[in-house]
């Protein structure tokens, strides 16, 4: 087994996950270059338009910009890999040279050209291309997906959630450290095959998840279940326009729970949560989440890369 704290000397809680001070944890700012994402589809889809957003959202404060050519929504079909690298490549060699850019694909070669052309961090849903990151020297998101986006959502089903997906996102993260890979975030895919309950079981599990070691990633903004929590004054769920407020409090728990970093489509207020939650790191809470009241001075992780 690898020890996921020897591997985490690899990175920081800090604005650049590659600099050696922390500040707050990291925000994740959502450009889907689709035509069909369940949140902005087809706002992006224009290179212009796509760059234009992902400047605006460096201006805004975002850390890592996440560039998607396929949209992984529930229900969605695949697009041809020729189409996502149309899609994604232009607006990634646009963006690199202003900050960080990951790569939201679960196809090889969208990852290979898309680290090649700029891009640092493979954001990877289907938690299968630990290789190409080891082989580029890049970063690795795992994140935990039942089924396909085309079947995810198809009565979901658990013995444990909170145990089943920790042990699949821990596995995947001793492989490939194991492979190579100095960067491996876990992601617990909320909304990916999951049901409302699922979703609120994972959130409460973070951290447990935090407390191996490897940095967490969430991303709660906008997703469905967010609408049925937060119900429009009939008892409608809200629609995705009116989902801000409880994407800010999910994203705030997370971060409050121990993720090193928060994917959301809306950058400026998230960061502003993000600078009121400060430096945390896992070790800055106790196992039982909390519940005994205590918690250690907050430090930030050191960096060695």
């Amino acid at each position: 087994m690898v020890d996921a704290r020897a591997v985490l000397t690899a990175y920081s809680t800090g604005v650049d996950p590659r600099s050696e001070e922390g500040t707050r944890p990291l925000v994740m700012g959502v450009l889907n270059v689709t035509p069909d994402s369940f949140s902005d589809g087809g706002r992006y889809l224009h290179p212009t338009a796509a760059v234009e957003r992902g400047m605006q959202m460096i201006q805004e404060g975002a850390d890592v910009v996440d560039v998607g050519g396929e949209s992984s929504r529930p229900g969605a079909a695949p697009v041809p890999e020729d189409e996502e690298l149309r899609r994604v490549l232009p607006v990634i060699g646009a963006l690199a040279p202003h900050v960080r850019v990951s790569i939201d694909t679960m196809k090889p070669t969208v990852a290979l050209r898309a680290l090649e052309a700029g891009a640092t961090l493979v954001n990877d849903i289907s938690a299968t291309l630990w290789p190409i990151a080891a082989r580029m020297g890049a970063g690795w998101v795992a994140m935990h997906m039942a089924g396909t986006p085309a079947t995810m959502q198809v009565s979901p089903h658990y013995d444990d959630v909170v145990a089943e997906v920790h042990g699949f996102l821990l596995d995947r993260a001793s492989v490939a450290a194991e492979a190579g890979v100095r960067e491996v975030w876990l992601d617990p895919g909320i909304g990916f095959g999951k049901t409302l309950e699922h979703n609120l079981d994972l959130l409460a599990g973070l951290t447990e998840l935090a407390s191996h070691g490897w940095p967490v990633l969430v991303g709660t903004s906008r997703k469905s279940f967010l609408g049925a929590l937060s119900p429009e004054r009939d008892g409608s769920p809200a629609p995705v326009e009116s989902r801000l407020e409880a994407s800010l409090a999910t994203a705030t728990h997370a971060m409050l729970a121990g993720a090193r970093m928060v994917r959301v489509h809306d950058v400026a207020p998230t960061v502003h949560a993000a600078s009121l939650v400060g430096p945390r790191s896992p070790a800055d809470y106790p196992a039982d989440g909390g519940a005994s009241g205590s918690r250690k001075d907050a430090k930030p992780v050191g960096v060695d890369r």
